[in-house]
């Protein structure tokens, strides 16, 4: 038996919580890692050494964390389920509920699919100068290497689109390279080439051969978080409300955010326009400047994203006390893809206002707050849906879980046995033939006599 499941691996970590805990009724629940753990206890010596012996069992096993719930009755009989992991649960484990199914390998959410729309009839913007850009900077850098137009050629190549005039004029005045072994060789002379570049620029540049097209595979987010974001880009917008595009062309950054040209603008936007990507936003992305000479002329100093206007969008119903809506009347809409149920003070809810509309693609409720589970099956389009374990018990013991899913959670409030718990997530992965969490019961006794004082 693998020492992750010998009981006596376990038995001085239930000691400990049974002298520490000597009344609770209720079992107790906790994870611990390779590194570290979430248990009842504080962090005190006697925590780490009884928590060794499970440490090293789960180097062994090769495993990086385990999730475990003890019942210990009065007289000392203990029982332990351990549960392990399952490359379908996303992040691993979470207590009370595991972390998200992915019932579709590698499947994304919707806004992590969408390209941008065309705009055919975008063009740079009047203050885009190429030449007198490239003059300007020729001027600040009179030492400076410029990049080659072969060099240019192939960084189109790699990237699959042709870099827009203004960004051509800034790598032909300076191409800019790394400091150190991946540059000339001389550090000190490629850093202060660097920060030269950098000054007259008015950012922290990238080299040519590291611009990159900020796509939505270099924008991860957990299905959990991603499946409640919605793609909206409202008539009068600059920047299309994308996760990422083919056409950003990151070529620097402010230290944390990035800054791109956008070759896809939105409809109130100009080709070429500087916009700077959030690194705390997961979607969409901010004007900065309406082209590159402009900005490097004014300085970047001088300028600043343009934040959009907060506005409700149809696209995402938030219903509950202390959000945007207080029914489902109201987010009854044509264009709605997100309805999320939190917690409210009425009665639970029927879905009947939603049902049928053919774009709902995510759907989350706390457990309690809906009527009948089973008129979610009257959202055919849901890809992602997250219920309590007792709705979900509902659609699976009428064979009603939606089949088009991609991925789903397992909202537990931390009342819920989490055997009970696992017990729902198992049987969801089983639907789509995912591999299951493992479950192991480990039995022991332990003698009174063995009892620390508590």
């Amino acid at each position: 038996m693998p020492a992750l499941h010998d009981f006596a691996t376990w038995e001085p970590l239930l000691t400990l919580l049974r002298a520490v805990h000597p009344d609770r009724t209720r079992p107790v629940v906790g994870s611990i890692s390779r590194t570290g753990w979430s248990l009842p206890l504080s962090r005190q010596r006697p925590v780490g050494e009884a928590m060794a012996p499970v440490q090293r069992a789960l180097v062994e096993a090769g495993s990086h964390e385990a999730l475990f719930v003890a019942d210990v009755s009065p007289g000392g009989q203990a029982v332990l389920h351990v549960f392990g992991t399952s490359p379908a649960v996303e992040y691993g484990l979470r207590n009370p509920s595991p972390g998200t199914l992915v019932l579709v390998e590698d499947a994304v959410p919707e806004p992590w699919r969408r390209l941008p729309d065309p705009m055919p009839g975008a063009v740079p913007a009047p203050s885009a100068d190429p030449a007198l850009l490239e003059r300007t900077l020729r001027e600040r850098l009179p030492d400076a290497v410029g990049a080659t137009e072969e060099e240019i050629a192939a960084t189109e190549e790699r990237l699959g689109v042709a870099l827009p005039e203004e960004l051509k004029a800034l790598y032909r005045a300076t191409r800019v390279r790394p400091a150190g072994p991946d540059g000339s060789g001389d550090w000190e002379a490629d850093f202060a080439e660097l920060r030269a570049a950098e000054s007259a620029v008015g950012c922290e540049l990238s080299s040519l051969e590291d611009l990159f097209a900020l796509d939505a595979d270099r924008r991860p987010c957990p299905w959990q978080f991603a499946a409640t974001e919605a793609v909206v880009t409202p008539p009068d917008s600059a920047v299309q409300g994308l996760v990422g595009s083919p056409g950003w062309i990151v070529f620097g950054s402010n230290g944390g955010d990035m800054f791109a040209v956008d070759l896809t603008p939105g409809p109130r936007g100009h080709l070429g326009q500087v916009i700077l990507i959030d690194h705390e936003q997961s979607i969409g992305a901010e004007p900065y400047g309406e082209s590159l000479t402009e900005l490097i002329l004014n300085g970047f100093e001088s300028s600043g994203p343009t934040r959009r206007r907060e506005r409700r969008s149809p696209a995402i119903a938030r219903v509950g006390d202390h959000h945007d809506l207080a029914d489902l009347e109201s987010a009854a809409h044509p264009d709605l893809e997100v309805v999320r149920i939190f917690h409210h003070s009425g009665a639970p809810l029927s879905l009947a206002p939603i049902v049928g509309l053919p774009r709902v693609r995510t759907f989350t409720a706390l457990p309690g707050t809906l009527a009948d589970p089973l008129e979610i099956t009257g959202l055919p389009g849901l890809e992602f849906l997250s219920l309590g374990p007792d709705e979900w018990r509902v659609l699976l013991d009428n064979g009603a879980v939606p089949r088009g899913l991609s991925a789903a959670d397992v909202e537990a409030r931390g009342n819920e046995h989490p055997v009970a718990v696992v017990s729902v997530v198992n049987d969801l992965l089983a639907l789509w033939d995912r591999p299951p969490i493992p479950h192991t019961i480990v039995e022991g006794n332990l003698a009174p006599s063995d009892l620390p004082d508590s």
